[in-house]
């Protein structure tokens, strides 16, 4: 099977140059597409593939592009996110290191698919190879044709930017990306108006993840049924797995969208490390519900992990080891997320860092009875439809897991008055 976005990214550790990517294919999409395609057309091969987003909320692409008004005055925007700050999520950094030819093309084709005649790559801050990289694919793009006025000879015209965000986890979040593009705060915007109508500079916006935006030039040279076909499952596609933790080959694996969880441990990782036994993982980066060993042949499209009571999220599993306290390791992220609620709303504000004050008394022996009741409280609290943005909700689902599959560990803490597990290396 022939894998669309991974076949061609060196293990060299360098990025594909123009030329070697022109050599593989690169930019006949976007020439075929100038030549052959009207912007609506594009639009109906991208929804016809079952393209869903890659950046975690899995909506589709094709309808996401389609809510865009063509027939407004002014200027549209097109926004790469590559702002992945998502822990345990490494999918997009593989991308922009090693081919970011195929970023901008799928850019350019989305840019004339919505008819934006600027697009941005809000990349994190800390990716200063793949800054790198993208600043020199951008230059020999314009230099090549593929950017600027009148693209490859045709009246279609974009310019790219690349913009380094400063650092927030918040700035993952479309609505707050584009506040923080603007040079405003980083905090998320009420919705409606939605990007599509009202985004950027309050003109029609798309932000696309930066693996949803590599699938465009692959499906539109080859077809969505074809693109269809690369999956298990009825999302299309292949999907940019990885696995962390105490496994023997931590890694990302391009495979098709619905493989086992099972497989991806075992197969691809190589199965746990000597002497560690598998416990649970969060399927798809910090912000995900924990699955355990019931759940390991659960398939990881959008709909396999949501029946199985979590989220495919990025696709990039962190793993739970029986040496690894399970306190300690929620506790870790509920510190990540208290830091980086930007405390516009007041349950994130005050609920995520009273919740890591508990967990941390927990892991010191200080934790009591009602600190159960309390953070089963902030379960609720935070949870859907209670916050502004999904940053709280998010934050919840690894508790409210962990809370469910390893109550037993959160006892031990209280009775014993201690980890129990502090012996062992974290």
């Amino acid at each position: 099977m022939e894998r669309p976005l991974t076949q061609h990214i060196p293990a060299s550790g360098a990025a594909l140059h123009i030329r070697e990517y022109e050599a593989v294919g690169g930019y006949s999409a976007l020439r075929k597409v100038l030549e052959q395609f009207t912007p609506a057309e594009v639009t109906a091969h991208v929804k016809d593939a079952n393209l869903k987003g890659r950046g975690g909320a899995g909506f589709s692409t094709g309808m996401k592009w389609s809510f865009v008004p063509m027939n407004v005055p002014g200027p549209k925007y097109l926004v790469a996110n590559a702002d992945e700050m998502e822990p345990g999520t490494f999918k997009d950094r593989w991308l922009l290191e090693g081919n970011p030819h195929q970023l901008l093309e799928g850019m350019i084709i989305a840019a004339y698919a919505i008819q934006a005649t600027q697009a941005f790559v809000f990349l994190r801050w800390a990716y200063k190879q793949a800054a790198r990289e993208m600043t020199r694919a951008i230059a020999d793009a314009y230099a090549a044709g593929y950017l600027g006025k009148n693209i490859l000879g045709k009246d279609y015209s974009l310019d790219i930017q690349l913009h380094t965000g400063v650092g927030r986890y918040m700035c993952g979040e479309e609505t707050a990306l584009l506040n923080s593009l603007e040079g405003k705060r980083a905090i998320p915007r009420a919705k409606p108006p939605f990007p599509q109508v009202s985004g950027l500079f309050g003109k029609p916006t798309i932000v696309n993840n930066v693996e949803t935006l590599c699938y465009i030039p692959h499906i539109m040279n080859k077809g969505g049924d074809w693109f269809k076909s690369l999956s298990y499952t009825a999302d299309g596609g292949t999907k940019i797995y990885g696995v962390s933790g105490k496994v023997n080959k931590p890694g990302a694996w391009e495979l098709p969208m619905g493989v086992t969880m099972r497989e991806l441990l075992e197969e691809h990782a190589g199965g746990m490390k000597n002497g560690f036994r598998f416990r649970g993982a969060l399927p798809g980066g910090a912000s995900t519900d924990f699955l355990t060993t019931a759940h390991l042949d659960v398939k990881m499209d959008f709909n396999g992990v949501a029946a199985a009571g979590s989220r495919l999220g990025t696709g990039t599993m962190v793993v739970l080891d029986d040496r690894t306290c399970p306190v300690g390791f929620v506790h870790n992220l509920e510190h990540f997320f208290a830091q980086e609620s930007c405390g516009f709303c007041t349950p994130c504000r005050e609920g995520l860092p009273w919740t890591e004050k508990i967990l941390y008394a927990m892991e010191q022996g200080k934790g009591t009875e009602e600190d159960l009741q309390l953070l089963d409280m902030h379960t609720k609290l935070l949870g859907p439809g209670n916050t502004f943005c999904a940053l709280a909700p998010g934050a919840m689902e690894p508790l409210q897991s962990a809370l469910k599959y390893f109550r037993e560990d959160f006892e031990q803490h209280i009775k014993e008055k201690k980890c129990p597990y502090a012996h062992h290396s974290h």
